[in-house]
């Protein structure tokens, strides 16, 4: 597909059940356990506190996911369905929602820990060598699935934390400018915070600052699975 070889089309497929199965569940369970914990039961009251992948699937962020996976391009374009929640029931409404948008990257970074750790596991046993490593069999695609696992959790960490809505960061930009500040910015970047985001990750693709991102992502991950 997309002229992909087959060791291409199974990264792809890695990368669509983590993102899928594992990542967005789990980000989005994280936001809807940290709400039902400070207060609001929204999330929970549409059955969105859970892990199972389904009710956090969003039809058009899936098929965008699998088309710019399958593309290999090397950009992935993707999203779950937003857990909602209720700042209004929140027992600390400026505070809560900034740890209710915290949760979902904080969820990331520990997946991406739990995965270099099993990682560093395997190795010290033996079952992960990568001095021996072919670019097919089953030891390959435990290499890659483990390998993504990381990476796919460091960069919706770090991406998450753009401050621009309908992303996590912005709730905390809200919540370090004055209360007369975020009553002004909140309106403006809500009807326009999606196109900004999508000029950002252009320019991200389409200059040096991409490769300078990727480096990033690229140092956290060697450096938490010890490469």
């Amino acid at each position: 597909m997309f002229g992909m070889t087959t060791e291409g089309l199974v990264q792809a497929a890695i990368l669509i059940l983590i993102f899928l199965g594992v990542a967005f569940p789990f980000h989005e369970f994280a936001h809807a356990w940290a709400a039902y914990r400070l207060g609001d039961g929204t999330a929970k009251m549409y059955g969105r506190l859970s892990l199972n992948p389904a009710v956090h699937f969003d039809p058009l962020g899936g098929l965008l996911l699998a088309i710019t996976a399958l593309s290999n391009s090397g950009f992935l374009l993707g999203w779950a369905k937003p857990t909602p929640v209720n700042p209004s029931n929140l027992r600390d409404r400026r505070n809560g929602e900034v740890l209710v948008a915290l949760a979902g990257p904080a969820s990331n970074v520990l997946m991406a820990v739990a995965g270099a750790i099993a990682w560093r596991i395997l190795e010290a046993v033996g079952v992960i060598d990568l001095t021996t490593l072919e670019p097919s069999g089953p030891m390959f695609i435990l290499v890659s699935v483990l390998h993504s696992f990381v990476v796919v959790n460091i960069v919706l960490a770090v991406f998450n934390l753009i401050p621009i809505p309908p992303l996590d960061g912005s709730a905390v930009l809200f919540r370090v400018v004055s209360p007369a500040t975020a009553w002004q910015i909140r309106p403006v970047l809500a009807q326009y915070g999606s196109i900004l985001l999508l000029v950002i990750i252009f320019a991200f693709v389409l200059t040096p600052l991409g490769r300078g991102l990727s480096q990033f992502i690229n140092g956290i991950t060697n450096l938490l699975l010890g490469l």
